[in-house]
């Protein structure tokens, strides 16, 4: 086969477009690759010719150098397929299959993979449970913003669509499967939306308009959503919910003018260890949304936090924020009895019934986060613009079966 096209990270807010191998069915040494994955023999493995693959707020973490991801690895968790080559391990995917490709990934083995847990699988991270294409600590599995990607377990993690035509002319709400859509359903869940919540919605974002979205599909009777980017609030409003404006001060004040009282049934943070605090102008205050939610989620109520957090950040405001450790008022949720979520979201557990919905018109993702088609040439402009607060979804199409979308 030919060469191989992917974006990878360079340096603090650069990335590059560059060549690199084309995939095969051995994980090989590279930036970021474990020095137990290398060698790694991946016969039950898929080779995807990428249909469509997104620039994720989790990536901009590592593109603005607030992780330890070093130079040149390639970057991109979120990967819609089109399988080129299977393994001889593998039964049931075949060549010409058009796939969602789940971001965490999974052996579908171990004690957790069984028990659904995919975002903490055991086999695949030799760091740490949990792994996920292109991200740093996760085991070097080689990222999906390229042309050609390999995906392991590929019986296993591979969500294949029924029929190519019908996918095809939903494939910009489809490509918010591989992560965005299962990760703003799993904080609306763990949060405890369901029919007649109140819910706060932190962060406006794609994920946090996955999560108002998902808020909505579960039967909220308000969905507000939070920000300090007057762009990302209207494309809140523009798909029903109501909005508060961190720039004019605390959230409290402004849910209660909305609701009548200053609290909500359910909290969603999805903003994650960069968050700010309230007021033009704000400085970074990372505990502040995690500290916020407590304050305004009703006694014996629910958190949902698909916001990342991370255990090393070289950008941190003290030595304490660079170590993961922030200054929470954990008393306050023990006093209210409030329970947590945390951790990636396991994409398996909804991709499926979220297909369906997409593929049955109950939802439509990719209007409420305004996906946008890009070039894989285009995405330094993406991550920069992206970066700058667009509030856009950028969808790269790398080998241009997006063109009619």
């Amino acid at each position: 086969m030919g060469g191989n096209k992917a974006v990878a990270y360079k340096g603090p807010g650069v990335v590059e477009v560059i060549d690199i191998d084309y995939p095969t069915f051995e994980l090989k040494d590279g930036p970021g690759v474990n020095p137990a994955n290398v060698g790694r023999k991946v016969p039950h493995g898929a080779i995807l010719k990428t249909v469509a693959t997104n620039i994720c707020g989790s990536d901009q973490h590592m593109v603005r150098g607030r992780t330890t991801a070093p130079a040149d690895l390639v970057l991109g968790h979120e990967i819609t397929g089109e399988v080129v080559e299977v393994g001889p391990g593998v039964e049931f995917i075949a060549v010409g299959d058009l796939v969602s490709v789940p971001f965490n990934i999974s052996c579908g083995r171990c004690r957790n993979c069984k028990e659904r847990k995919t975002g903490i699988c055991l086999n695949v991270n030799p760091d740490r449970p949990g792994s996920a294409y292109g991200y740093v600590d996760m085991g070097g599995w080689v990222g999906g913003q390229a042309e050609y990607v390999l995906v392991p377990y590929a019986d296993w993690n591979l969500l294949k669509f029924p029929d190519k035509d019908q996918a095809m002319e939903k494939i910009l709400d489809l490509a918010m499967l591989s992560d965005i859509f299962p990760t703003g359903f799993h904080g609306a869940v763990t949060a405890g939306v369901g029919v007649g919540s109140t819910v706060y919605v932190a962060g406006a974002g794609p994920v946090g308009l996955a999560a108002a979205t998902s808020a909505l599909l579960l039967g909220a009777s308000a969905v507000i959503v939070a920000d300090m980017n007057a762009d990302r609030l209207a494309q809140a409003k523009s798909f029903g919910c109501e909005t508060v404006d961190l720039t004019k001060g605390g959230p409290v004040e402004q849910i209660e003018q909305i609701l009548g009282v200053p609290e909500v049934d359910c909290g969603i943070d999805a903003v994650g260890f960069e968050a700010k605090g309230h007021g033009e102008g704000a400085s970074e205050a990372p505990a502040t949304v995690l500290n916020d939610l407590m304050d305004l989620t009703a006694a014996g109520g629910a958190l949902g936090i698909p916001g990342l957090y991370v255990t090393g950040d070289p950008g941190g405001i003290d030595e304490a924020a660079k170590k993961g450790a922030l200054s929470l008022s954990l008393g306050t949720g023990w006093a209210k009895s409030l329970s947590f979520t945390t951790g990636q979201c396991p994409v398996m557990k909804y991709n499926r019934e979220l297909m369906m919905a997409i593929l049955h018109d109950r939802v439509h993702i990719a209007g409420n986060v305004n996906a946008t088609a890009i070039t894989l040439a285009d995405a330094p402009r993406g991550y920069a613009e992206f970066d700058k607060g667009a509030a856009q979804k950028y969808v790269l199409n790398p080998n241009g079966y997006l063109d009619a979308a």
